[in-house]
Order: C-alpha cells, then sequence, then structure tokens
C-alpha cells in the first residue's frame, strides 16, 4: 500500500478538505461547483487533453 493511500485511510472523513476544480470559461477562470445544471453537465462530457494522444 503506497503511503497517500495509507494516509487517506488514517484521516476522518471530517478533517479531509474536499477539492475545488476550477475551469476557464468565457476567457476567466470559474470553479465547476458554481455552474448551473446544463454547464455542469456539459463539462462532464468535455474531452481533456493529453499528451500523449496530442503526439499520434
Amino acid at each position: 500500500m503506497s503511503t497517500i493511500q495509507s494516509q487517506r485511510d488514517a484521516l476522518p472523513t471530517d478533517r479531509r478538505q474536499p477539492c475545488e476544480v476550477w475551469t476557464r470559461v468565457m476567457g476567466y477562470h470559474r470553479p465547476v461547483s458554481q455552474f448551473n445544471r446544463g454547464k455542469r453537465s456539459e463539462h462532464r462530457e468535455r474531452t481533456h487533453f493529453t499528451e500523449g494522444a496530442a503526439s499520434r
């Protein structure tokens, strides 16, 4: 088991910090948590850039 995995399991849920995802929309950055339902759905359907796929 990795060190990160064991640390995560040792930390109680109430002490864990949630990760906030931000994305660029219309020229500025916003947290995805502030998107409306439709925009969140659109964000989930996006294809994300991966360097390995681009070099083929």
